[in-house]
């Protein structure tokens, strides 16, 4: 655990308030859910609460599911980082960071579809250099909770669509899931 030197003041009713600079880096927005963990030495952890995290082991299983129905890799994300990934190196894109472009998707809670490879690129994830083709937010009570993304495959053919109607569906039926 790191350190930053900050210290805050509990107030009457039993508030604290998280310095606007830890809520940037931590990309914790107004509204966004936080789990409290304590341990037997006193501390007192605050985490973001991530409806796709709990549901990990389920999104890898429909992930792959889905990269088998369309042969295209596809990115499950949360709100910051990518969940599970199949037709890509887990390694290196499972709990990378979204971008500000994919955040901003997920915000205006729009669907992106590539019209053309060259034309309106979207890189989805820090640090890997494949781009989406299509990006439907996974909505559920009313909040985004996270992304289903599908990359362009090793010839860039635009997405037909069957395969974006698979990604919307996929996308609402994750939603489904983090209601329950």
């Amino acid at each position: 655990m790191k350190a930053t030197g900050i210290v805050r003041r509990i107030d009457d009713l039993g508030r604290v308030v998280i310095p606007k600079e830890i809520r940037r880096t931590m990309r914790i927005r107004e509204g966004d859910p936080l789990e409290i963990y304590t341990d037997a030495d006193g501390e007192v952890i605050f985490k973001k609460y991530s409806p796709m995290g709990e549901l990990a082991e389920f999104t890898a299983q429909y992930c792959e599911v889905l990269f088998k129905a369309i042969s295209m890799p596809v990115l499950i994300t949360d709100r910051d980082h990518v969940v599970c990934g199949m037709g890509v190196s887990k390694k290196d894109a499972v709990d990378r960071r979204i971008t500000p472009a994919l955040e901003r998707i997920m915000e205006n809670r729009s669907t992106f579809i590539a019209s053309s490879f060259e034309n309106n690129m979207l890189t989805p994830v820090e640090g890997i250099d494949k781009n989406a083709c299509i990006a439907v937010p996974i909505i559920g009570n009313g909040d985004v909770s996270g992304c289903v993304v599908v990359l362009f495959n090793d010839k860039n053919e635009l997405p037909s669509a069957a395969e974006i109607k698979l990604a919307e569906v996929a996308a609402g039926f994750l939603g489904k899931q983090t209601e329950e």
